[in-house]
């Protein structure tokens, strides 16, 4: 039934496409795919990186951020190696890496600026 739904939605669509859109319409990493709409619901986890760009670095979470991170790089490499490649799923992974990492720097600098108070309240007493 969803297929069905789906094929028709695509045939109607089919008819409003541009000609100069026609190719990236009927790409194999096209919007006709879900290569296409997996990247661009991924760009969420982007938008949440950004937005926790003003949550305080004593919030931040190290696993989270690291895990996106690492899966950010390995997907990259991933959307270069595939056939077709996919340039929209390289580019929604590089920027969670990016915002990731950006969020790992500000809580690894929050970890060594507590530490460096703690020590210089020890060497005060």
């Amino acid at each position: 039934m969803a297929s069905a739904v789906y094929r028709t939605i695509i045939t109607t669509a089919d008819k409003f496409v541009p000609p100069k859109l026609v190719p990236l319409w009927n790409h194999a990493a096209g919007p006709k795919t879900i290569f296409f709409w997996a990247p661009v619901f991924k760009w969420g986890l982007v938008i949440a990186g950004l937005s926790d760009l003003a949550r305080p670095a004593d919030q931040l979470s190290v696993a989270q951020s690291g895990s996106l991170c690492a899966t950010g790089i390995i997907w990259s490499r991933y959307s270069l190696v595939i056939i077709p490649k996919n340039w929209g799923l390289f580019s929604v992974n590089l920027f969670v890496a990016l915002s990731s990492s950006v969020q790992l720097t500000r809580a690894y600098l929050f970890k060594k600026e507590q530490e460096k108070k703690l020590a210089a309240l020890e060497d005060a007493k």
